[in-house]
């Protein structure tokens, strides 16, 4: 059955319920009329039974024996032993019941089919009851019916029934195969339409039928992943050109600079400067695709964390660390706030680096003094670094964690505009957050806040 399409199996199923059911109506009805008929029939052997009873009772029996017989109806009157006392002419002298059937219908009335009765073709039905005479005696009386009309009739309809019944089913087989097509046409219109959907073509949808149904709720279910698919392949696009923008500049400033060295370097010395100055691009090329690598991964949810209990305290004394030097080199300071006690559950590495980058963004787009500290409230725990520069613009801050998002229209700085979307992605695979803003004096603030 699974092999059989929809609208077949939609189809049997149908003809199926529908064989069934006008098979059960057939049969009520057949069963209906043979006992209408059936009980017309009863009913006329007892009114003639009881006319010819009245008879015996009044003692007119002989004088009207005319009426012991009806138009396709006979009738005999017996003694309780059997013998005839009274009888239509086409019955003749047979008793037409049996001498203990004349016994059991003195003391009461009981209906029976014969196969054959004389005078009466084909099978004729019997009702014997007891009836008294004038002077107490007891009688038997016998009516006799033909069933020859009842059978035909019967004939007939079975008859109607077996062309009828067949005839219902094959239209009713019929109009359920095409009820299934027209019921199913919406599913093959969205099917044609999704064979049409290519990424070329990414915001076309399905189509939806009116009726507020199943069918309805699939298309709409399926115009919603499709609404995703339509939103992810606009990001992968949206990644690939800022990418391939990103890397345009180093990979051209390289090859220029190589081209420089092998053109004009006549000494030992320039060919180290250049060769120098060609490192720093390919160290710049290859941070660009490593933090391009952790983008990736964190848009298809595959960031990898090595999440531990990790002490904020810690995270930060390292942090002083790693930027001593670079602290002194460009003269300002760092300032970290104690932060005893609070500890959140991470992936240290990912954490540190999150936490680099926001430093680094401090001292090559901010000034002054760069102030780290963490705070707890509503379990969560929030890392700040404040610096005392002159802040974002006012129309970046909303845009600042996009990826390739620099200040700077022109992008001419050093920077790829990646960090802080990097630091965003490590804050959301810690199913935490990451929010900037300026500063009521001066300077910016940039912060994650994780769960504590």
């Amino acid at each position: 059955m699974t092999r059989i399409p929809i609208r077949l199996r939609v189809a049997l199923a149908f003809a199926l319920v529908s064989a069934v059911v006008l098979a059960a109506l057939g049969y009520y009805v057949y069963a209906r009329f043979d006992s209408e008929l059936s009980e017309q029939i009863d009913q006329s052997l007892r009114t003639h039974g009881d006319d010819i009873a009245s008879l015996v009772a009044g003692g007119d029996l002989a004088r009207n024996a005319k009426l012991l017989g009806r138009e396709e109806s006979f009738a005999q009157v017996l003694t309780p032993d059997g013998r005839i006392y009274a009888s239509t002419p086409q019955l003749g002298a047979n008793p037409q019941i049996t001498a203990q059937e004349a016994a059991r219908a003195a003391r009461d009335s009981f209906v029976v089919t014969r196969p054959h009765v004389r005078s009466i073709s084909g099978q004729a039905r019997l009702l014997a009851r007891p009836a008294d005479g004038p002077r107490g005696e007891r009688f038997v009386v016998v009516t006799a019916a033909s069933l020859d009309d009842r059978n035909e009739s019967l004939r007939n309809l079975r008859t109607l029934l077996f062309i009828g019944i067949p005839f219902a089913l094959l239209l009713a087989s019929a109009a359920g195969y095409l009820v299934a097509g027209r019921a199913l046409r919406p599913v093959e219109d969205m099917r044609r339409r999704a064979a049409a959907i290519s990424a070329a073509e990414p915001r076309q949808r399905l189509p939806l039928p009116e009726a507020d149904d199943e069918i309805r709720r699939l298309g709409e279910t399926l115009n919603g992943m499709l609404g995703r698919l339509e939103a992810a392949i606009e990001r992968e696009r949206a990644f690939v050109d800022d990418a391939s923008h990103e890397l345009r500049t180093p990979l051209a400033m390289h090859k220029t600079e190589l081209e420089l060295a092998l053109r004009y370097a006549r000494t030992p010395e320039e060919m180290r400067a250049a060769i120098s100055s060609a490192i720093v691009e390919v160290d710049r090329l290859s941070q660009l695709a490593e933090d391009l690598l952790v983008l990736a991964r964190s848009a298809d949810g595959k960031l990898a964390l090595d999440l531990r209990r990790v002490r904020v305290a810690e995270l930060l004394a390292d942090l002083r660390e790693r930027f001593s030097a670079r602290m002194d080199e460009a003269d300002r300071s760092l300032v970290i706030e104690p932060a005893d006690g609070l500890t959140v559950e991470g992936d240290r590495l990912r954490l540190e680096q999150a936490l680099t980058n926001l430093v680094e963004n401090a001292i090559e787009h901010g000034g002054g003094e760069i102030t780290v500290r963490a705070s707890e409230g509503n379990g969560e725990v929030a890392i700040h670094v404040e610096d005392r520069g002159p802040g974002f613009a006012p129309d970046f801050i909303e845009r600042a964690f996009e990826r390739f998002s620099q200040s700077d229209p022109s992008r001419g700085g050093e920077g790829t505009g990646l960090g802080l979307a990097i630091v965003d992605a490590i804050a959301r695979a810690h199913r935490g957050s990451a929010h900037a803003a300026n500063r009521d004096g001066s300077g910016a603030d940039v912060w994650i806040e994780l769960p504590s």
